[in-house]
């Protein structure tokens, strides 16, 4: 409806000015009719005004002026006519001579800026901030490939130690038989331990793959998200119990959603999971929720290192992460945070984090249907 409104609204500035251009190109003309009109009156009852004699030469050639003036100013008016109509031509082809050439630089942008002529004011500030949109957003490409790519290459390079730890072990199970229980137990949580960080790798390149190739569309149902959270919290004990938290829920009896469950459980399971690898040991994780006639909102909050404005406003980006060293058990892909925001606003909802005094809360926003 707005793209509409749009069109419409610039279909209506070009009719307004190709108007505006004619009444200008028939007040020149008319302009210079009258100019000729009033030369030839005024030159007449000045020529009256003076005695002249039939031998003077100017007087034959005013003489023959008077004549032939419908001729002449015929003359003046078609001359006239032609320069006129020439400068209102010549205008609008180095207008779009211009336009041409600001049509070169929006398809390789650069730091340059488009100049436009005159008259053309508004367009140029128009193509300028398209502009610059398109440098801002060739360089968010370039920064979300090369962090793809820098994530890529972590992964793969990655991948090989808990694979060489994971045969290491298990050759040492299969080649030393005589293994006291002890060290064989120790052998085999160690290799367990691996598997499951390669697992978690793996997991991480079909995250980018799926986040990359499909688009995300939503099955709505009926949904007590209470009861959900409940469940997720409680899948969710295993992994916060490693880490040394607790989970404390404040939430009503019952917060009925019309929503895809199984995709907002993902939301839900990312923003604890973020929580579990941020959260200081020792400290609760603390999921709230109030809902009104219209919205439902859910804030889940935890204990952790202040997170600078900086990184806070970047969290939602893809492949972004707040631990850039990539330390082996904390963190993924940096891509949870921002499918979870994507998920959200598909349901018509926002996602936001705020961070201060080592707390760091994330508030969802949900629409009741």
């Amino acid at each position: 409806m707005s793209k509409h409104r749009g069109r419409t609204a610039l279909s209506d500035r070009s009719r307004h000015r190709a108007l505006q251009a004619w009444g200008y190109y028939l007040l020149a003309l008319t302009a210079w009719v009258t100019v000729v009109l009033m030369i030839a009156f005024l030159g007449y009852l000045v020529c009256s005004s003076i005695t002249w004699y039939a031998s003077d030469p100017l007087y034959q050639l005013l003489d023959w002026v008077r004549d032939n003036v419908l001729f002449l100013c015929l003359i003046a008016v078609l001359l006239g006519w032609a320069g006129i109509s020439y400068a209102f031509i010549a205008r609008p082809v180095q207008q779009m001579e211009a336009m041409a050439q600001a049509a070169e630089q929006l398809a390789r942008p650069g730091e340059e800026i488009i100049h436009l002529p005159s008259g053309l004011g508004e367009v140029e500030t128009q193509l300028n901030a398209v502009r610059e949109q398109a440098l801002r957003d060739a360089r968010a490409a370039r920064e979300a490939e090369q962090r793809k790519n820098d994530l890529v290459v972590y992964l793969a390079h990655d991948l090989k130690t808990p694979l060489t730890s994971v045969i290491g072990y298990l050759t040492l199970l299969r080649d030393e038989p005589q293994l006291s229980p002890e060290l064989r137990s120790r052998y085999t949580g160690i290799a367990l331990d691996k598997a499951e960080r390669l697992e978690d790798l793996i997991n991480e390149f079909f995250d980018i793959t799926r986040f990359n190739l499909t688009h995300l569309e939503l099955e709505k149902q009926s949904t007590d998200l209470s009861r959900m959270l409940e469940q997720v919290v409680s899948e969710f004990q295993p992994i916060l119990a490693e880490a040394h938290l607790t989970c404390q829920l404040d939430l009503p009896g019952k917060l009925v959603c019309s929503c895809d469950g199984e995709k907002l459980s993902r939301v839900f399971d990312n923003l604890l999971r973020n929580a579990s690898y941020y959260s200081l040991p020792g400290t609760v994780v603390q999921i709230s929720g109030i809902s009104d006639s219209q919205t439902i909102t859910l804030t889940f909050s935890n204990v952790g290192k202040t997170i600078p404005q900086e990184k806070l406003d970047r969290v939602f980006e893809r492949f972004f992460r707040l631990d850039s060293s990539r330390a082996t058990r904390t963190g993924g892909a940096g891509l949870g945070l921002a499918i979870a925001k994507e998920i959200v606003e598909l349901h018509g909802g926002t996602i936001r984090a705020e961070s201060s005094d080592d707390t760091v809360t994330f508030t969802v926003h949900l629409p009741v249907s």
